[in-house]
C-alpha cells in the first residue's frame, strides 16, 4: 500500500480507501462486509468512509460492528462520516443540512454507529444554502475542539463556498476545512483539476475522491447496453440513480470502449486503469473502491503497481478520452 499525506496536515491516508455507500446494507451482508474489511485492512487499507445517509444509517452501523467485531485498532485506522442529507427516510427539517444543531446530532449519531468516541474525518455532505457558512464553521470548531472530531472537510462544495470557509475560519481563528472529498474519474475530472487547483498548494487542501469508475462504468461492465443482475444499475440500490453518472451516453460508451482498447493493449482489467490513472494524480490523498465483493477489491489493488508503470504515452491516451 502507498500512503499519502492528507494535504498539509499530518495525516497520511491509504492511496486506496474503502467506501460503503451503495455495498454495506446493500449489495453486501454481515458476513461479506466481514470479509471485505479484514481483507482490505490486511492490504494497508486505513481509510474507511461512510455517511449519516448511507442505507439510512444502516451502512455506518454495518462498517461500525464490522470493524468492532474484528478488532481492528483504532489508531491504525481512520473514520469518515459525512452528514448533510440526514438518516431518517424523510428528515424533517432539524434532521438535515449544515446547522449547528444538525451537525452536532449527527456527529453524536455517527459515533454511536461506528463504536468509536471520535471520527478521523467529519465532512459536510453538500452545501447547505439555509445555514450561513460562520455557523457551520463554528459548530465543527466545536467539534473537533470537544475531541469528537480530528479533521473536517467538506464534499462537492463550490470553490466559492470553500474560500468562505477558509477565510472565515482564519478571521475567528477557528479550525479551518483540511479536505475535500469529490467524484473524481476519467469522465469527471473538471472540478478537481481545475476548479479546486488554487486550493492545494495555499491553504493546502486534501483531496479525496470518489467514484473513480464513474458509478461501474469504467468497468466496461455496462458496455453496448449490458447490465448486470448483480450491478447497481440492475438493484437501484440506495441512494444511486443514472444522473449520477457524468456525461450523456454516447460520449460516455465512446470513452469506455476506447478505455477498454487501451486497457486490453496493458492487458490489465479497465477498472484497474481508470483507479490506476486516478492514482497518477499527486493531489489526490486517497481514491475511495465502492467493492461489493472481495474478488473486485482484489482486483481494483492492482491499480497501485499499475500506477508507476503507466508512461507518458498512455496517460496522453486516457487523459484524451473525455477530450481534456
Amino acid at each position: 500500500m502507498q500512503y499519502r499525506r492528507m494535504g498539509s496536515t499530518g495525516l497520511m491516508l491509504s492511496a486506496l480507501g474503502l467506501g460503503s455507500w451503495v455495498t454495506f446494507a446493500g449489495a453486501l451482508d454481515r458476513g461479506a462486509a466481514r470479509r471485505l474489511v479484514a481483507r482490505a485492512f490486511d492490504a494497508g487499507i486505513n481509510l474507511f468512509d461512510s455517511a449519516e445517509n448511507y442505507a439510512h444509517g444502516q451502512a455506518e452501523a454495518l462498517l461500525g460492528d464490522v470493524i468492532a467485531d474484528l478488532r481492528l485498532p483504532r489508531d491504525a485506522i481512520c473514520l469518515c462520516s459525512k452528514a448533510f442529507f440526514g438518516a431518517a427516510p424523510e428528515p424533517r427539517p432539524t434532521q438535515r443540512g449544515l446547522s449547528r444543531k444538525h451537525l452536532r446530532e449527527a456527529c453524536d449519531a455517527a459515533l454511536r454507529r461506528l463504536h468509536t468516541d471520535y471520527l478521523d474525518l467529519f465532512l459536510c455532505h453538500r452545501p447547505d444554502p439555509d445555514t450561513p457558512v460562520e455557523e457551520t464553521v463554528a459548530a465543527m470548531d466545536q467539534l473537533v475542539r470537544a475531541g469528537k472530531v480530528l479533521y473536517w472537510g467538506t464534499s462537492e462544495w463550490p470553490v466559492e463556498r470553500i474560500r468562505a470557509a477558509l477565510r472565515c475560519a482564519r478571521e475567528a481563528g477557528m479550525t479551518p476545512p483540511s479536505v475535500e472529498q469529490a467524484q473524481y474519474n476519467l469522465l469527471h475530472r473538471e472540478r478537481v483539476e481545475f476548479e479546486y487547483a488554487p486550493l492545494y498548494d495555499e491553504p493546502g487542501l486534501g483531496l479525496i475522491g470518489w467514484s473513480p469508475l464513474a458509478s461501474g462504468q469504467l468497468s466496461g461492465k455496462y458496455a453496448e447496453g449490458r447490465v448486470p443482475e448483480d450491478s447497481r444499475q440492475a438493484r437501484r440500490d440506495h441512494g444511486w440513480h443514472p444522473r449520477m453518472l457524468p456525461g450523456d451516453g454516447r460520449t460516455q460508451a465512446s470513452s469506455v470502449a476506447r478505455l477498454q482498447a487501451l486497457a486490453a493493449a496493458q492487458d490489465v482489467a479497465p477498472a484497474v486503469l481508470a483507479i490506476a490513472w486516478c492514482l497518477r494524480n499527486p493531489k489526490l490523498s486517497s481514491a475511495l473502491l465502492g467493492c461489493s465483493s472481495q474478488a473486485q477489491l482484489e482486483e481494483n489493488l492492482g491499480a497501485l503497481a499499475l500506477a508507476g508503470r503507466l508512461d507518458a504515452a498512455t496517460m496522453a491516451q486516457l487523459d484524451a478520452l473525455a477530450g481534456a
